[in-house]
């Protein structure tokens, strides 16, 4: 492709268009050029996140992409809306295991004991994040349930990251400087976000356990995967009018497969193939993923096969890079964000 900037002078992007010529850094930069090109036509950008992308602080580059206006909407897992908050407020508390293949199971049961979740090489402190965060939102909940209203999850996380930006900056319960946690970015965006299968998390298991204590008469308070669903189609059916959406999927299973549907939801679905009213399929597709294509999977899909389900079109750009995600997205974002 041809380039309309300048690598040269950003350090990173230098690096990676002077080294990454082959294969699958080959396939990294025509994807990160692609997404600038996308974005420099008018194109907007949804962005999805799966695995723990949080817990490996990909805010440091995604909180200034949002900022910068070169995300314009996320879907993630319940784990990743989560655990951006969990690092903000116990940062410090966390430990870092290199040789954690090496562990025997005694040793895995002795972190257990003290209250450290092992998400691969990092251990999450079960009291000073999750517990911490736990409370705070009983008590966003039961003030819902109280006044009747109902909100989506992220929609609580918005609620409890304006609360704390109201405080005076030396009140504020950070560990991190907030610039680098993507969920404060997108909260003074108030960038529009979707978590399917939200109960597949910590908070969303503590949202049921709440209800079994009687600390929640039930779950209403709480807006459905269902409801995310109908948001996504009117979101979609408003803005993919006047722009081109991009769908930039970091991981696999849900988080990129719940947004994706949306366009043939609408086409083959609501308008039953009325080609007169049909909303556009994305205007640029990439995915990170080392899934091998097999058994039928999602993740492990290549993106021509998204043709056939009405998601992707024939000239829509596609690009899959098969590589490690919290190697590749940082690289990806500090090319478009020409670092």
């Amino acid at each position: 492709m041809a380039r309309m900037f300048d690598p040269a002078k950003s350090p990173v992007s230098h690096f990676i268009t002077y080294h990454y010529r082959h294969f699958n850094s080959a396939a990294l930069v025509d994807a990160a050029e692609g997404y600038r090109v996308h974005l420099e036509k008018g194109g907007k950008m949804l962005v999805t996140l799966a695995g723990a992308m949080s817990t490996a602080e990909l805010g440091l580059s995604l909180a200034e992409m949002i900022r910068q206006g070169k995300v314009h909407a996320i879907s993630c897992t319940g784990a990743n809306l989560e655990e951006d908050v969990y690092n903000l407020v116990a940062h410090e508390h966390y430990r870092r295991i290199p040789n954690y293949r090496d562990l025997t199971a005694a040793q895995e049961a002795a972190l257990l004991d003290k209250g450290m979740n092992r998400v691969t090489d990092t251990c999450i402190p079960e009291d000073d994040a999750m517990r911490v965060i736990d409370k705070l939102m009983v008590r966003k909940w039961a003030l819902a349930e109280e006044s009747g209203e109902r909100y989506f999850p992220h929609e609580y996380f918005y609620q409890l990251i304006g609360d704390w930006m109201a405080m005076p900056e030396s009140e504020r319960p950070f560990q991190i400087d907030p610039k680098n946690s993507w969920l404060v970015a997108a909260w003074e965006k108030n960038l529009p976000m979707f978590v399917p299968g939200w109960e597949d998390s910590t908070l969303g298991n503590a949202c049921v356990a709440e209800t079994h204590r009687g600390n929640l008469r039930s779950l209403r308070s709480m807006k459905s995967g269902l409801e995310y669903m109908a948001a996504l189609v009117e979101w979609y059916r408003t803005e993919a009018t006047d722009n081109s959406y991009g769908f930039f999927q970091v991981g696999g299973g849900i988080a990129g497969d719940f947004p994706i549907c949306v366009v043939p939801l609408i086409n083959q679905d609501i308008l039953r193939h009325d080609d007169t009213k049909s909303v556009p399929l994305w205007g640029y597709f990439c995915q990170i993923s080392d899934s091998t294509t097999s058994y039928g999977s999602y993740s492990g899909a290549v993106p021509n096969e998204k043709i056939t389900w009405g998601k992707l079109g024939v000239d829509t750009p596609r690009f899959i890079v098969e590589s490690d995600a919290t190697i590749v997205a940082p690289l990806v974002f500090a090319y478009v964000l020409g670092w």
